[in-house]
């Protein structure tokens, strides 16, 4: 008998104990759901200045950056503190390589893309892309006191050593140039930064706010625009939010950003461009 009622009061406190580690277990599922819901998780490289970049504090309204002790900031960011401030919802910015961007929105790893992308054909095919929060123009950034620094035309590039970032329209309209040498696309603008300072490439491709940012943080370098510039359709020149395909997001999102008049979008990148650090 006091063998047989000692293991059933073994098994009474066995299944008390699991009892209690499930609801334990439940309580925290619960709470991480929650605490996800109440999240707005944004994708960017926090390598584009203006559009977006790394510092090491919260000056100037930088945000942290998800599993870092390292701060975001820029264009991107204040128009994601914005999109997630009309939604209720914290903002979280996970810093993310170019290439793994739509990867990350399709797979949940990000709620949006706020990047400085834009919502080309190709891309619609896999993701789908709020409004446009920005517009700009194709520019080459060169080096001062180079053979084309008084480049003024496309063709003035003939023979020249010109690449743009990786998998992105500024890359592909390198090819509109005749005789132009196109180099190997890259990674990132940091990376092209250097390789022109260095010499190894003659140009870049780039958007206006990210070729201003360029020449500010490095006098020798200069911004090259066209009178006769590169063909593009209106969606390559525009940037907007990415997002997943038939997202819950997208019609409160173009309500938020159409609540952000033009005049506030200028006063924001004309505040990116002045804060941005020299390094980026």
């Amino acid at each position: 008998m006091k063998k047989t009622l000692a293991l059933i009061l073994g098994m009474v406190v066995v299944g008390a104990t699991l009892l209690t580690g499930c609801g334990s277990s439940e309580e925290t599922s619960t709470a991480t759901i929650e605490a996800e819901a109440n999240t707005f998780k944004v994708g960017l490289e926090c390598g584009y200045a203006p559009f977006n970049w790394t510092q090491m504090d919260d000056s100037n309204g930088a945000v942290p950056i998800d599993g870092s002790s390292e701060y975001a900031g820029g264009y991107d960011v204040e128009i994601a503190k914005k999109i997630a401030e009309g939604l209720g919802k914290e903002l979280v910015v996970v810093k993310t390589e170019w290439d793994g961007l739509v990867p990350a929105l399709v797979s949940g790893k990000i709620d949006a893309i706020i990047a400085g992308m834009s919502p080309t054909e190709e891309r619609k095919q896999t993701i789908d892309f709020s409004d446009n929060y920005y517009k700009s123009d194709l520019v080459m950034v060169v080096k001062k006191g180079g053979a084309y620094e008084n480049a003024t035309k496309l063709s003035d590039f003939t023979g020249a050593k010109v690449t743009g970032q990786l998998n992105t329209f500024h890359y592909s309209v390198i090819d509109q140039i005749e005789g132009v040498q196109k180099q190997v696309a890259m990674e990132n603008f940091p990376t092209m930064r250097v390789a022109l300072e260095s010499g190894v490439i003659d140009g870049y491709v780039s958007e206006r706010p990210e070729a201003i940012s360029a020449t500010s943080a490095n006098d020798k370098f200069t911004m090259i625009t066209f009178e006769d510039g590169f063909e593009t359709s209106d969606d390559d020149t525009a940037i907007a939010v990415g997002l997943q395909k038939d997202s819950d997001l997208t019609a409160k999102i173009n309500e938020i950003l159409a609540g952000i008049s033009q005049e506030e979008r200028t006063t924001i990148m004309d505040a990116a461009v002045v804060n941005q650090p020299a390094a980026n």
